[in-house]
């Protein structure tokens, strides 16, 4: 009984060790013929802006030259803006990376342009903003996790404000009273992406004379490099606008002022408008 107890034994722990053997060669096996995968920057780009903030994207790419997909295992990722860290996202966790393929992944961060600077519109006059990332991933692989590093400087263009500006305005029913005023607000996106607009709002002079208010509502999306023109009609009473009522009955020239604000995101900037214009009929 002895004997057969030490028989099971033995053969138990010969077995252990075919078995370990075994696990140790085929680990051998898979570092001699896993490639190290390379990683590497590709661009960065704006996925989404307005005039309040806006979402940067940098991608990186990952050349996985084996059979065998592989995932992200961990990320440590910083993203700053003008020296100021700013919020930054990851890719998802567990992301696969295609075997014997190329994978993008994209690294987001949002900055919040209230974040980086006391008034908006300064930082806006800006052409370029200059950023800065680091960090490193993680990535799962047979022979265990890889790590590299994450890191990348640049600059990346700033939103500027639409250019915004009158037409000739034309001038119809007109009476003792009053007039009807058509204004041709004409917005040109002068960014190379799309740029949202909530509305361009503000109170109308002619001629010194206060004739009321203008309000473009939601301008929606203007493509890149855009331009688009709202007509806006106006009553406007003589009686209140004395100063205006020549010009408008004339068909002449006249300074035209409207002091108002722009609404792009979350952002109100200033808009201030003067210029001579030739009142048509």
């Amino acid at each position: 009984m002895i004997m057969k107890t030490n028989r099971s034994r033995l053969l138990l722990a010969a077995t252990c060790l075919l078995l370990l053997s075994g696990c140790a060669a085929l680990q051998s096996l898979f570092k001699q013929a896993f490639k190290k995968p390379r990683f590497t920057f590709k661009t960065a780009r704006l996925s989404q802006a307005s005039l309040s903030d806006a979402t940067v994207d940098l991608v990186y790419q990952l050349d996985n030259p084996n059979p065998l997909g592989l995932s992200l295992a961990s990320v440590n990722y910083a993203f700053f803006v003008e020296d100021k860290q700013v919020v930054a996202g990851t890719p998802p966790k567990g992301l696969n990376i295609a075997a014997k393929g190329k994978s993008d992944l994209v690294f987001p961060a949002n900055v919040r342009f209230a974040d980086l600077v006391p008034v908006v519109s300064t930082f806006l006059n800006k052409d370029a903003a200059r950023y800065k990332a680091q960090g490193s991933i993680g990535v799962k692989t047979p022979i265990g996790v890889i790590n590299f590093p994450l890191s990348h400087e640049g600059t990346f263009e700033v939103p500027k404000i639409p250019q915004v500006q009158f037409n000739a305005p034309r001038v119809s029913n007109v009476t003792l009273q009053g007039a009807t005023v058509e204004f041709p607000l004409v917005v040109k996106n002068r960014n190379s992406f799309a740029l949202p607009v909530a509305g361009i709002t503000g109170a109308m002079k002619i001629a010194g004379a206060n004739v009321g208010n203008l309000s473009t509502g939601n301008l929606g999306l203007l493509e890149p490099g855009a331009t688009r023109e709202i007509k806006l009609p106006l009553n406007i009473n003589f009686a209140s606008a004395l100063s205006a009522a020549n010009a408008l009955r004339s068909g002449g020239n006249a300074q035209v002022k409207m002091d108002g604000q722009l609404t792009s995101g979350t952002q109100k900037l200033p808009l201030d408008i003067s210029q001579l214009l030739n009142f048509q009929r």
